[in-house]
């Protein structure tokens, strides 16, 4: 296998395959499972603090020598609009009196953006993981030098050129493409700016041609010949989220799986109301009351996140699970249940078969 040899080479791994870092959802023993696999194992801190994400890390290593991807928030930190988040309780209160409970009196920024974290920054120095990427943006230019001097490679999320070309000048290591398709939060530097929408195969191409550092497609990608897709189009690698979802060792509960396998997954949809950033999820209850509402309505992420996930507890303490997160992209009809580790094995074989066949029908067209 020799398209896109360098990256997997820099990240110690011998598939390039990397497992999304999704936030809640991918467990320190999915991380460790891929990456004995061959592939790259990642888990998500942006919701936790440097304690928090201590354990994790802890965690992976007892179950795994293998390389390890740390992915940290890096968005503007919110300001607190009272009224906005005011006016979003009351909007959303009578979905909590139908679970017959009350919504906060107030909503609180839960998560820390990582640009301001130091604790998180002193703590990746310190255990220096194989690699650390960021999502909605960059930490500054000291954080990135750090991160650098200790050894760490460093990937970053692009949803356009513009975002790409920012990567690149920041001395980012690699570029991931995340296209239109994914799932979870759309990584975009700024929320509210016009956003083009490119889908992953284009984008991946578009950032091929444009940049002297490696691309990491992602978004719709669900098997080998979806891997084998984005390494013939300049890739270095190919990273793969909701096709880990269903994995043994994902962290989704069984609302959130029966919901994958459900017509939902034929329906995702882009959203902003459960988090306050847009984000790509199953229909379910939650995305079908945000159908209607601006989004100047919904107070900044990760503000609005403290009520979508005060009602999705209520909901899920009363079998009710349409008000979760289900994070999921465009591929979500194609997720395979089984155990991560198995699963990375499947992608390797397909992506074999896949380069195997493209060659051999690259034959036939030189004999023609």
């Amino acid at each position: 296998m020799t398209i896109g040899s360098s990256l997997p080479d820099l990240l110690g791994i011998r598939l390039p395959i990397i497992q999304a870092p999704m936030a809640g959802v991918s467990s320190p023993a999915m991380a460790a499972a891929v990456s004995k696999a061959g592939a790259l194992g990642s888990i998500g801190v942006g919701a936790t603090d440097a304690a928090g994400a201590r354990a994790m890390i802890a965690e992976v290593r007892a179950r795994s020598a293998g390389p390890l991807n740390v992915n940290v928030f890096a968005h503007r930190p919110p300001i607190a609009d009272p009224a906005t988040e005011a006016a979003w309780i009351a909007k959303l209160s009578p979905d909590f009196k139908a679970l017959d409970t009350a919504p906060p009196g107030q909503l609180t920024e839960i998560y820390r953006s990582f640009v301001e974290d130091d604790d998180m920054l002193a703590l990746l120095i310190e255990q220096r993981p194989s690699v650390v990427s960021f999502h909605f943006g960059l930490p500054d230019e000291a954080a990135v030098r750090a991160l650098r001097d200790a050894g760490i490679v460093l990937l970053a999320s692009a949803t356009s050129l513009t975002e790409a070309r920012a990567i690149s000048a920041a001395g980012i290591h690699a570029v991931v493409a995340q296209g239109w398709e994914a799932g979870g939060h759309r990584g975009t530097f700024d929320p509210d700016a016009p956003d083009d929408r490119i889908g992953t195969m284009a984008l991946t191409r578009l950032l091929v041609r444009e940049l002297d550092l490696p691309v990491i497609a992602a978004g719709g990608i669900m098997d080998g010949a979806g891997i084998a897709a984005a390494l013939m189009l300049g890739a270095a690698a190919a990273q793969l989220g909701t096709a880990f979802i269903a994995s043994d060792e994902s962290l989704a509960d069984k609302g959130y799986r029966a919901a994958l396998t459900s017509d939902a997954a034929n329906h995702t949809i882009m959203t902003r109301v459960i988090s306050g950033r847009p984000a790509r999820s199953l229909a379910n209850r939650f995305t079908a009351l945000g159908l209607d509402i601006p989004p100047r309505d919904v107070p900044a992420y990760p503000i609005a996140y403290d009520l979508g996930k005060a009602l999705h507890v209520a909901g899920k303490t009363r079998g009710e699970f349409g008000y979760g997160a289900q994070w999921a992209g465009q591929g979500a009809p194609l997720a395979r249940a089984m155990p991560a580790a198995r699963l990375v094995q499947t992608l390797g074989a397909e992506l074999e078969q896949a380069l195997g066949a493209g060659r051999q029908t690259g034959g036939r067209r030189d004999k023609s």
